[in-house]
């Protein structure tokens, strides 16, 4: 037992060491355990090993706003409780509520108190019970704070520990090498006690850098994962994790000690007594992603950020061939390690995660059908000068209008034959709320609130919503009821498990096709998925059906013989085709 409990703390103290070399690793080390396992907890004698059991072909996550949901009555997150437990739970058993705090500005993404549940949503009561019944995910937004928070103010006064805790920079350091993700300018000018200052700013004014150079920040920060715990939570999302460790002189993205910083969190939550999941978001090219899952030692789960645009592409441009290529050279996920699948989120379309995998010109036919479904684009200053596209700002159902000939019948099939290809990959599918309700493009937010994002941040009617609901008619019944009905099929299927083996296949550009086998090996799925408006039919030999088994598609109910007649697809038609 000594040995391993040395294993932790050697572990612990290397890691210290990469990212503060010239401070005492022993009192650190000290500190962080302090922080992270505090009085009323205590730590694993071992820690968990990687493995396949921290998920199953089960799992699955709505992605949602606290206050997606609103009535003038009743407090947002009881709505949530009652939408999920109405409408979801036996189908979908996990939710992402994003940032529930107070907040300034970015929807939730400028905290003002990380320690307290914003009271226009309700309070911790109301996300313990959510967590009680279903898988709570929540954002450590660890990169900034508001500019309005009692932290930043401390700052301005000079007082300790926030004289130390937001990084600063001066106006003629050499900052040409920084990736931005927005246009603003990225230092804000402020008059503190101590004199006129520069601080970074990323994203923007309102959210201001913390400074992980300094340990009480990261000592901070790893409190408030423990609140989050304590509270249910059991996925830690950690929100613009790329960018949290600054060097002037450098791109200041993913440096060493960011990804030191991830692979200590992990290490804290393998030794975690609850079972809790860390998952990195790195919103770009997708090498730089994937470098986030380490030697099985940083995140859990990584976004699949490639999977939008490409899977975009498919549906604007009707063919999977740029969506096959890619998927065909992906690495399974390490052991201990998953995916996680979506299309539609919070945020934009990501345009960096297409980089190297779109050219040039099929990322303009991109943009330019975006805009012609009534979508927007946002976009980022490129270091040296210029910009480029960041993100497409749409509803995901509105993208699926049409294709680059523009709109037609198929907007709902095309939907569908989107969300399916999510749920057939390897990994574990997320549905956002506004995707799952098949919301349109909110223009009238984007005007109120001067934010291209808004365009998919709806707030529904809670009342308005379940009479639509009500209507078997109306999209969001149709939407949600049929992505449902997929989901509720999706879970039963041990091939469709996380980390079960998967083969892209090659048999006609209009299809984009997945060989799923379970981990016992027990059950194929021919997950085949037309991402065009043709009609068209496959041979049974060419997907090597085996004879003497009973082939049947999960979606349809249809028989399939391996020596029978041609496999026929409507128009943006998906089959699953399994073995039992």
């Amino acid at each position: 037992m000594k040995d391993k409990n040395q294993t932790f703390s050697l572990k612990l103290a290397d890691l210290l060491g990469r990212i503060y070399p010239h401070l005492d690793s022993d009192i650190l080390a000290s500190q962080v355990i302090d922080a992270f396992y505090p009085a009323h907890t205590h730590r694993r004698k071992r820690g968990r090993v990687p493995g396949n059991g921290q998920w199953s072909e089960r799992d699955s996550l709505l992605i949602t706003y606290g206050n997606s949901f609103v009535d003038g009555q009743h407090k947002p997150l009881d709505l949530l409780h009652d939408f999920l437990h109405r409408h979801l739970r036996g189908v979908i058993d996990g939710v992402h509520i994003l940032p529930f705090f107070p907040y300034t500005s970015d929807d939730g993404f400028s905290v003002t108190d990380y320690r307290a549940v914003d009271p226009q949503l309700g309070g911790w009561a109301d996300i313990n019970r959510i967590g009680a019944e279903f898988k709570l995910m929540s954002d450590l937004v660890l990169n900034h704070v508001s500019s309005q928070s009692q932290w930043f103010n401390d700052y301005l006064q000079g007082h300790a520990p926030y004289d130390r805790f937001f990084f600063e920079a001066e106006p003629s350091d050499d900052l040409g090498s920084v990736v931005r993700p927005r246009t603003q300018p990225l230092l804000r000018e402020v008059e503190t006690a101590n004199g006129t200052r520069h601080v970074w700013c990323t994203f923007s004014h309102d959210q201001v850098d913390l400074n992980f150079a300094n340990p009480e920040v990261l000592l901070e920060f790893l409190r408030i994962m423990r609140l989050h715990i304590d509270h249910g939570v059991r996925i830690i999302r950690l929100d613009a994790v790329a960018f949290i460790w600054k060097e002037v002189g450098t791109s200041c993205i993913h440096l060493p000690q960011t990804h030191a910083i991830v692979r200590l969190m992990r290490l804290l939550a393998d030794y975690a007594v609850e079972p809790v999941i860390l998952l990195t978001e790195t919103n770009v090219p997708n090498g730089e992603n994937l470098s986030y899952f380490g030697n099985r030692n940083e995140a859990h789960t990584v976004y699949n950020f490639s999977l939008p645009p490409l899977v975009l592409h498919a549906m604007m441009a009707g063919t999977a061939r740029v969506l096959n290529r890619w998927q065909g050279t992906m690495p399974p996920a390490q052991l201990g390690c998953a995916y996680l699948n979506f299309t539609a989120s919070h945020d934009g379309i990501g345009m960096r995660p297409a980089e190297g995998l779109l050219t040039a010109e099929e990322q303009a036919q991109l943009i330019d059908g975006v805009r012609a479904f009534g979508g927007l684009v946002s976009m980022r200053a490129l270091p040296g000068g210029g910009e480029a596209p960041y993100e497409l700002n749409i509803t995901w159902y509105d993208a699926m209008k049409g294709t680059f000939d523009g709109e037609d019948q198929w907007q709902f099939d095309r939907f569908m034959a989107s969300q399916t290809v999510v749920m057939a990959l390897e990994g574990i599918p997320a549905i956002y709320v506004h995707a799952l309700l098949g919301t349109p493009n909110d223009h009238d937010a984007v005007e109120k609130r001067a934010s291209k994002r808004a365009i998919n941040r709806h707030c529904w009617n809670y009342s308005d919503l379940n009479a639509l609901l009500e209507d078997p008619e109306s999209t969001p019944s149709r939407v949600m009821s049929e992505l449902l009905r997929r989901m509720s099929v999706r879970r039963r299927q041990k091939a469709f498990h996380p980390n079960a083996t998967q083969f892209t296949l090659q048999i006609d550009e209009r299809l984009f096709g997945l060989w799923r086998q379970s981990l016992d090996r027990g059950q194929s799925i021919f997950a085949l998925h037309n991402v065009s408006a043709d009609a068209l039919t496959i041979s049974p030999m060419s997907i090597n059906l085996i004879e003497g088994e009973q082939w049947v598609d999960l979606l349809s109910g249809q028989k399939i013989h391996p020596s029978g007649a041609e496999i026929s697809f409507a128009p943006y038609q998906c089959r699953w085709i399994s073995n039992r």
